[in-house]
């Protein structure tokens, strides 16, 4: 199983909302509900505006498995509104999201390994990411596992979200 990862675009829309729709499942099916709640990305008009804005301003790249969308990351010069900007250039990981056909094969892991070849490739060294904080800590503790630092942690209504770092 080779995982591959090519640049992705506005065509690709489809295909990351449903990697979501998929992740939302899976993330539920583990207890998981908080994180992006219930209903599918492509049935709520406001994620799926989100998704596209985020694709726009960004480039999304697309992990691919025999040719199947297996995850997406899209990597953008700036952090989301909620979060802090930098006060240096920097790449910041937006949705990264595993396909959940594909949960457990590393996706995840290559594309954040790509997240850190691209911030090199751009003659930067701060990549920054923020992710939920419930559910123990599961996905802080993810990042750290590829090699993240908790920075600031932050609260969106009452969703807890973390920043974390990786100097590259």
């Amino acid at each position: 199983m080779e995982i591959t990862i090519r640049k992705g675009g506005a065509d690709d829309v489809p295909a990351i909302l449903a990697m979501l729709d998929s992740a939302v499942v899976w993330l539920n099916s583990q207890g998981i509900t908080d994180q992006w709640g219930t209903e599918p990305w492509s049935t709520r008009a406001k994620a799926v505006s989100l998704v596209e804005k985020i694709v726009s301003e960004g480039t999304p790249w697309i992990a691919e498995i025999d040719g199947l969308p297996a995850g997406t990351v899209t990597l953008t010069p700036h952090p989301a509104s909620y979060v802090a900007p930098a006060d240096e250039p920097e790449v910041y990981v937006h949705i990264l999201a595993t396909d959940a056909r594909f949960h457990g094969r590393g996706v995840g892991a290559a594309l954040l390994a790509h997240a850190v070849d691209e911030t090199r490739r751009q003659g930067l060294s701060l990549l920054r990411v923020d992710c939920f904080a419930g559910s123990e800590g599961r996905l802080v503790s993810y990042y750290e596992s590829q090699g993240f630092t908790r920075t600031d942690p932050f609260t969106v209504g009452d969703w807890p979200g973390q920043v974390l770092e990786r100097r590259v």
